[in-house]
């Protein structure tokens, strides 16, 4: 995601990118609580076995790992709680059909502030087998052994 005026990025699923090909992206919005978005803010925010899911035709993010604030006493919620995501019913219908395809899952990428608003990055993902997976890393670091040795000979 490139960096544009009036957003911080506050958390991202790396875990995402390493075992699934993301080949949409998807911006919502997502129903907190006022602690929560606190406790987002302070970046205490863990997305890392979350994933979407459908019911009763809205989208759900299960998963996400909020932790309670600190200075919040009886209006703390339960940090793991489904979280409502916030898209016109066009986009969420045109989703559940992809998802029904072969391979298909919706994944939370990463969760910035749009202005003053929280927003939830989310992916159309296809898992990756383990073999992806070794040709992901062997890519990864013959790049990085190639910026390397450029790096050395511009000395």
């Amino acid at each position: 995601m490139a960096i544009q005026k009036g957003i911080k990025q506050v958390t991202s699923n790396k875990k995402a990118w390493h075992d699934y090909f993301v080949d949409e992206k998807y911006e919502a919005g997502i129903e907190l609580h006022g602690t929560e978005v606190k406790s987002i803010r302070l970046g205490q925010i863990n997305l890392k076995d979350a994933y979407c899911s459908f019911k009763d035709g809205e989208l759900f993010v299960v998963g996400m790992h909020i932790s309670p604030y600190e200075k919040g006493n009886i209006f703390n919620k339960d940090p793991m709680r489904k979280r409502r995501l916030l898209m016109h019913k066009k986009e969420i219908l045109s989703l559940f059909g992809k998802t029904k395809q072969d391979g298909y899952t919706l994944i939370p990428l990463s969760v910035y502030f749009r202005n003053s608003r929280v927003k939830v990055e989310i992916g159309l993902c296809r898992g990756k087998k383990l073999h992806d997976k070794r040709d992901s890393i062997a890519k990864r670091d013959a790049n990085r052994e190639i910026d390397r040795v450029m790096k050395s000979r511009n000395r």
